[in-house]
């Protein structure tokens, strides 16, 4: 790599443009069910995963596999951490009351027996943060501060808690087609949706400016145009971002990591589980002597520019088993496999365009699914 283009890949570099010292994401907000469809994670494969707050890593460890999982963000690996000593420690109901979904009035004491179990820099984060795991850490992080100003200062504006009820209830698909026309896309909607979701008030309230930087067209009419599909094409009633949003919590609308059928399988695989903090394409080179077979990339190359996607996504590409999938979403800036690397890379657009029709996180513009036919 040249000195020039090594410097103008550093420019771009999110973490040099945008503040990762504090929980912007409490939850994962990219639909786990739709990922381990993609990813085909089982036994003896290795995946390497976006942490986040760690739901989507969990969901995948679930399946068997080995997980790494990094992140720029130590905040976010410090969720991480707790999350995995709740499962070491906890018994499925104190995991949900701890976390956040359940009520608790003993956080506080909980965490003073996980908090053995963190490193020295996750300990020094939650030292600090005791009002913060008194509330559950599924509530603290910048976005869900975001979407709980939806719910309780602009969702009221449009629509009253009995409208908000029958919108979860259980319907068919034609009951909530007519639901939406008839009573929830409303004149009060349609705008209030525009402001709030709007790139101005999201990179403010939500996430990073720097996010942004990359965006073009509006954010407001991709969001409407998701939101129907959400409330009319799939259920409302098992959908756990929609119930999050609209209630403030997830109440029996619970993600796949927390479902009960997944506690055992992820409190006996947490030894599989590695974190790296770092960008994902040096935790590939670091943990990457077996190759990898799967990689969860969240929506990390809308954030950077077409050149550093494809510096980026060659490095991973390197790594990868053969038959290894890359899944990633798009926001709201069109990224797909770079044209210099479709010749051992195939783009199974038949397949993503499916996965993404039942894609419960409807904030999301697309959702791309890559197969590594010949490694680099």
């Amino acid at each position: 790599m040249s000195m020039e283009l090594d410097s103008k890949l550093a420019d771009d570099a999110i973490q040099l443009r945008a503040e990762f010292d504090f929980v912007r994401y409490a939850n994962c907000w990219e639909d786990a069910d739709l990922l381990v469809q993609a990813l085909r994670p089982g036994p003896n494969k290795r995946i390497l995963s976006i942490a986040s707050s760690g739901d989507n890593s969990l969901a995948l460890l679930a399946t068997g596999a080995e997980v790494v999982a990094a992140d720029l963000n130590a905040a976010q690996l410090a969720c991480v951490e707790l999350r995995c000593a709740a499962f070491r420690h906890l018994e499925y109901e104190q995991l949900l009351a701890f976390l956040g979904v359940h009520a608790s009035v003993d956080r506080l004491s909980t965490y003073q027996r996980l908090q053995q179990d963190l490193t020295a820099e996750s300990k020094a984060f939650w030292s600090q943060r005791e009002p913060e795991i008194t509330r559950g850490i599924i509530h603290i992080g910048k976005f869900e501060t975001y979407f709980q100003t939806f719910r309780t200062r602009v969702l009221p504006l449009i629509h009253g808690p009995k409208t908000i009820a029958r919108m979860l209830q259980a319907k068919t698909e034609e009951e909530r087609i007519v639901f939406w026309n008839e009573t929830w896309n409303n004149r009060r909607w349609r705008l209030l949706l525009r402001v709030f979701f709007s790139r101005f008030l999201m990179s403010r309230m939500g996430r990073d400016p720097e996010f942004f930087r990359y965006v073009e067209g509006s954010i407001g009419d991709q969001i409407q145009k998701r939101t129907r599909h959400a409330l009319c094409a799939l259920p409302t009633d098992s959908n756990p971002y929609l119930m999050y949003i609209a209630t403030g919590n997830f109440s029996n609308a619970l993600p796949r990591y927390l479902q009960r059928s997944n506690f055992e399988k992820i409190r006996d695989g947490l030894d599989r589980l590695t974190l790296y903090h770092g960008p994902i394409e040096q935790a590939a080179a670091v943990h990457g002597e077996a190759g990898f077979d799967g990689y969860n990339l969240s929506d990390i190359f809308e954030y950077v520019s077409d050149s550093t996607t494809q510096t980026v996504y060659g490095e991973l590409v390197q790594q990868a088993n053969a038959g290894a999938r890359l899944a990633y979403w798009n926001a709201f800036v069109p990224r797909s496999c770079p044209e210099q690397y479709r010749d051992r890379v195939k783009r199974l657009t038949e397949q993503s365009a499916e996965l993404f029709a039942q894609d419960k996180a409807f904030f999301y513009g697309h959702f791309e699914l890559d197969e590594v036919q010949v490694p680099v």
